[in-house]
């Protein structure tokens, strides 16, 4: 008779602490976003060859900046598990490594960056009268890098540390200095897509500079170190290296779906974006569970507790699962609404369709991936993660080349997703039931 009220007021706590951190995740990872949609309204008012520049470099600076997605995720679990072990002064001593290390990758990137600039352009198909703007906009916006690695790695910090309001309210304030400093650079001040590039810019310094001051903060009031640590340094860079590896092959899985969804033809490439982008919107849903998941999972590991870290993941599978089933369901419900809002091409339409049934269907999948990888991620198992993304992307990859060669069309693409979604999900499980995840300690060793 007891047990049943345990197991209740357990899964209620977890509930607490899953939405605790979730709601404010997903607001901050919305926000982001943002960024280029208002840069995209502003300059877009400036001409198609302006905002097809801006597009282009956009893309460059996106993919950058993921790349090393891994200085937010691999900081979370390591300054998750000190704080579990009750070590603050040496869970913000690890996030500063991060931090360090987000700066000098950043100051790489930069320094490639600027020369290349007109290089990167030409390689994604500029024409004449784009390639100036583009090149104007990346090597402007490419001096923000630096930062935004530095908002990345002290997002990680916070979010170790069970604080994921700080990296909302951030996001906001970010968001909006972004939009008024770019609308007056653009039109007060003239500049055109150059303004738009520098008011970015400096929203982006601005975000990396609040992150610092509260980090700093922190540091000084436990006593931690601000100076740069080779050895932590070091291994910051070591356990993100596997986190990079999982990163590229899912970068690789939508690179080859998009040229996919190109060879099956220009209605079919349209329709895939759309698909693409309400598919990635959901999938912000999902990784906010995803985020509550390292935060929570590491802390306890930290604490060597691992009964309440197999009791968090159940909880966050279930979450998984019904967040999944809510998001499939919205997406159906919304169809009418969605079609004519992003196109009135019939023949996109049609492909539209049974494109979103596909993603529908699979959400609750990708609801369990999700919180498992993320779950992983907590536990430091990066190695893992790493191999089973090459393992997936190895599956996926003949799988789509195949469709336009067998006839297939956009909708037979979808479903080689769901079964990209598929591969990961056995993956992920079949490593959560082995419980070799489980590591507990200050550290993984």
């Amino acid at each position: 008779m007891t047990q049943a009220p345990a197991a209740a007021k357990s899964g209620r706590r977890h509930d607490r602490e899953i939405i605790a951190l979730a709601v404010p995740a997903f607001g901050a990872l919305v926000a982001e976003p943002l960024f280029v949609m208002v840069d995209s309204a502003i300059v877009g008012h400036l001409g198609t060859p302006q905002l097809a520049g801006l597009g282009i470099a956009a893309a460059l600076l996106t993919t950058a900046v993921n790349i090393f997605v891994f200085l937010a995720y691999a900081t979370t679990a390591a300054v998750a598990r000190r704080v579990g072990a009750g070590d603050l002064p040496a869970a913000i001593r690890q996030g500063m490594d991060g931090i360090w290390l987000a700066l000098l990758l950043g100051a790489a990137v930069v320094a490639v960056a600027l020369p290349a600039a007109p290089a990167l352009v030409d390689l994604l198909g500029a024409s004449d009268t784009v390639a100036p703007y583009a090149v104007t906009y990346l090597r402007i916006s490419s001096l923000g890098i630096p930062a935004m690695l530095i908002v990345l790695a002290a997002t990680g910090v916070l979010r170790g540390l069970q604080n994921t309001r700080t990296p909302l309210y951030v996001a906001i304030g970010g968001f909006t200095a972004n939009a008024a400093l770019s609308a007056f650079l653009v039109y007060g001040a003239g500049l055109g897509i150059a303004g738009s590039a520098w008011g970015t810019v400096i929203a982006q310094f601005g975000m990396a500079a609040v992150y610092l001051v509260v980090v700093v903060r922190g540091a000084r009031r436990h006593g931690a170190s601000l100076r740069p640590d080779a050895a932590g340094i070091r291994a910051c860079a070591q356990a993100g290296a596997p986190l990079l590896v999982r990163t590229l092959s899912l970068r690789a899985i939508l690179m080859i779906a998009t040229a996919v969804a190109a060879r099956l033809g220009d209605a079919d490439v349209a329709a895939h974006q759309v698909v693409l982008a309400l598919w990635s919107l959901l999938a912000f849903a999902l990784d906010a569970i995803a985020i509550a998941g390292q935060a929570i999972i590491g802390r306890y590991l930290g604490a060597d507790d691992i009964e309440e870290a197999k009791a968090a993941c159940r909880r966050m599978v279930q979450w998984g699962v019904a967040t999944g089933v809510v998001l499939g369901l919205l997406l159906v419900l919304a169809r009418p609404l969605i079609l004519p809002l992003f196109t009135g091409d019939e023949a996109v339409q049609r492909l539209l369709l049974p494109a979103l049934l596909v993603v529908a269907v699979t959400q609750p999948v990708a609801g369990v991936v999700f919180v498992l990888d993320g779950v992983l991620m907590g536990a430091g198992d990066g190695p893992y993660l790493a191999w089973a993304m090459l393992v997936t992307l190895a599956v996926f990859a003949p799988a789509a080349l195949a469709v336009p060669a067998l006839g297939g069309g956009l909708t037979a693409l979808w479903w080689m997703m769901g079964l990209m979604m598929a591969v990961r999900l056995l993956t992920l499980a079949l490593r959560t039931r082995s419980g070799r995840w489980m590591v507990t300690g200050a550290v993984r060793a």
